[in-house]
């Protein structure tokens, strides 16, 4: 699975630029589902259709893209000022690598500051790509770049720069594969621009019109020094979340969850969120309302170059979504 997450997590897909993270998902995939196919928004769908009588129409669904950041203005001096795509903060920046869509690196700066006790902002900070004027700047205006780490291992440890959520897409990779039985109709969905909006799971909700949803994503940790007051920690197991900022987990779909991972004998923790919300927000309110709910691997320095999980927890959180496909829904 390592081999999976790192191919993923390294590769390139700011929001409203996932092609080239579709395309290497759509090659893991290529087999294995009744069919697969592109939306017009571009999130990319794999469906196994087989349903006995009792069962639903399931979709499981993890974004594909991450944070990043836009170019607004290359200088006389061949530097660019930007915009953030999705929640990025000046702090994180600093420093920072970026990678654009043809490779083309970048390091982030910042102007001199005369108030060094006061946080930056966007319009202090510049991208330098090594050019030396505006002609030979090879970055264009709009010109989409991710932040640049590789994946680095600590034990059961694993820190890379998009965690979020491409370890959701591991894990529904991870799902499909090992499926084997299940009552229900399942559409697994990859989708975009989650980042900026979850613009892109509303859509795909509609086209599947599911029964009941199951969004896969990141979800922040209570387990550092004076850090957020929850309690999820790392390495508890993945967290079956009750709410978050933008949506009320459907109790049927939690009380479903919570007797899927004891009927496996799975480690599970119960998320209360306070700010952020996922895919199941959209998904939930799409047509005529969806069940949803939401399966999270916990996740230490979100929206950072540097996010850290504990493989345990992924395999947790595809353990317990197995178990949930392979028993009966009743709603």
């Amino acid at each position: 699975m390592r081999v999976q997450i790192e191919k993923l997590v390294e590769a390139y897909g700011p929001s409203g630029h996932e092609d080239q993270i579709r395309e290497m998902i759509r090659s893991e995939i290529r087999g294995i589902p009744d069919y697969i196919t592109v939306d017009g928004i571009g999130n990319l769908i794999g469906a196994i259709k087989k349903k006995s009588k009792s069962g639903k129409k399931v979709m499981l669904i993890a974004h594909m893209d991450e944070i990043g950041v836009m170019v607004t203005h290359v200088d006389e001096q061949g530097f660019c000022r930007f915009i953030p795509l999705g929640g990025v903060s000046t702090l994180s920046c600093m420093g920072s690598r970026v990678r654009f869509a043809d490779g083309t690196l970048g390091v982030i700066g910042i102007e001199k500051r005369l108030n060094t006790n006061s946080v930056p902002k966007f319009d202090q900070l510049f991208i330098d790509v090594g050019a030396t004027s505006r002609e030979d700047c090879p970055v264009q205006i709009g010109a989409a770049a991710g932040f640049y780490r590789p994946l680095e291992e600590i034990g059961s440890r694993l820190i890379a720069k998009s965690m979020d959520d491409r370890i959701g897409c591991v894990v529904l990779l991870q799902v499909m594969k090992a499926l084997r039985r299940t009552p229900h109709e399942v559409a697994f969905v990859w989708s975009v621009q989650e980042e900026v909006g979850t613009r892109g799971a509303g859509p795909a909700a509609y086209g599947f019109d599911p029964d009941v949803a199951i969004a896969i994503d990141v979800t922040r940790t209570g387990d550092t020094p004076k850090g957020w007051k929850m309690d999820v920690s790392l390495g508890g197991g993945p967290a079956i979340k009750i709410r978050d900022q933008g949506m009320l987990a459907d109790p049927r779909i939690v009380r479903h969850l919570r007797e899927a991972a004891e009927a496996a004998k799975l480690p599970y923790q119960m998320e209360v969120l306070e700010h952020g919300t996922t895919d199941a927000r959209a998904v939930q309110v799409s047509r005529i309302g969806v069940p949803a709910g939401v399966v999270s691997v916990p996740c230490r320095h979100i929206h950072t170059p540097s996010e850290m999980i504990d493989e345990a927890d992924v395999k947790g959180a595809a353990d317990l979504l197995l178990s949930f496909l392979k028993r009966p829904i009743v709603l």
